[in-house]
């Protein structure tokens, strides 16, 4: 460890973006992979688990992406995990098999190509109640929470009851200020008391689940519209506790698009990275002036942040893909420069006003 220091930075221009590059895990590997798991003897807590880990990624925290840990786990037939329940929030997503997934004394059945999100500090488990073999991906904060030296992970916690937020106020009097929330000056300022700025509004966050099925069902509807829509294909897995961030999860967005044959999106760039599962068809994407195939199976960090980048469909099939984003965390840093149009200035979502984001003019 090295003696703490000053460092003069008087008058030092920043620094270049230093973006991670793109990088592909092929459908081949990840079976590969999947099957490599299964073929180990089951670890004590059940959970045979591999990270897809970035070249540029170092420890503490190895992501996908800088703030984004994806996960590849399998279960055997008959198999479950043990409990577990951690300060991370996670998206979950089925790409092979079935099971159930008990999170917070909720049971979710789940099929090839679900989605579910599970709230921070809940316990769960897995289980693969059927004849196949049972392969997640799971994409998680624990990336930015290890590097902040901040994920608490307890393995077989006690079974206890969430504390319901009206029996968490603590009455005293001899706790609360005479003064209470008070404005100061003018401009909207305010001054808050301790015991005010330790117990803010509380908002339930709960489990969600987006069978596949009907989701499809949904999209489909999108591409019947024909030539009459010219907006993307894709809706958001929204979770009502992200309120105005559209989140899956406080930290994540997750959208499901199809993309018709021959569709060629504008180039853009946005702060947050995103990472896309496709599970149909094939296409390609350029990033940062460099192409990139793909095809169904894959999984790719296909927008590192601000790195300018476009995906397109091949003309022979249709592709669905599975999409996560940091959009949310960066909406509430108020960090979300998004610049839809190469063209136009780059606005900062969430405290400016929308976007057109049609695809006229897509080249």
């Amino acid at each position: 460890m090295g003696e703490r220091s000053f460092r003069d930075v008087s008058g030092k221009e920043p620094d270049e973006l230093d973006y991670w590059e793109p990088v592909i895990f092929s459908g081949d590997e990840i079976a590969a992979e999947a099957d490599r798991l299964a073929s180990t003897p089951a670890p004590a807590n059940g959970r045979r688990e591999s990270l897809f880990v970035h070249p540029r990624a170092s420890e503490p925290g190895l992501g996908l992406a800088p703030g984004i840990q994806v996960t590849l786990s399998v279960l055997k037939p008959g198999e479950r995990t043990l409990p577990v329940r951690h300060n991370s929030t996670q998206v979950n997503f089925c790409i092979q098999g079935g099971g159930h997934t008990v999170v917070d004394g909720r049971r979710i059945d789940f099929g090839q190509y679900d989605v579910w999100n599970h709230p921070s500090y809940r316990t769960y488990w897995h289980e693969n109640d059927t004849d196949e073999l049972q392969v997640r991906l799971t994409y998680s904060n624990a990336a930015l929470l290890e590097k902040l030296q901040v994920h608490l992970v307890e393995e077989n916690p006690p079974e206890e009851p969430v504390v319901s937020p009206a029996l968490a106020v603590d009455e005293d009097p001899r706790k609360q200020s005479p003064f209470g929330t008070f404005p100061l000056g003018d401009d909207g300022a305010s001054l808050m008391p301790y015991e005010t700025l330790i117990n803010p509004p509380s908002v339930e966050s709960t489990v969600h689940h987006w069978p596949w099925a009907d989701v499809k069902a949904h999209l489909d509807k999108l591409e019947a519209l024909g030539d009459d829509y010219i907006g993307p294909r894709l809706y958001l897995l929204h979770n009502p506790v992200t309120g105005r961030t559209n989140g899956t999860t406080p930290t994540f967005f997750a959208t499901i698009t199809i993309r018709p044959p021959g569709i060629v999106d504008r180039p853009h760039r946005h702060v947050s990275a995103a990472i896309n599962y496709f599970f149909h068809g094939r296409g390609y994407s350029r990033v940062a002036g460099k192409r990139y195939e793909w095809k169904a199976g894959d999984l790719m960090l296909t927008a590192p942040g601000w790195a300018i980048h476009h995906h397109a469909s091949y003309d022979d099939d249709y592709v669905y893909e599975l999409t996560v984003q940091d959009q949310p965390l960066h909406i509430v840093m108020e960090s979300l420069l998004w610049q839809e149009d190469l063209k136009r200035p780059a606005r900062v979502l969430g405290t400016e006003g929308g976007l057109d984001t049609s695809r006229a003019g897509a080249r």
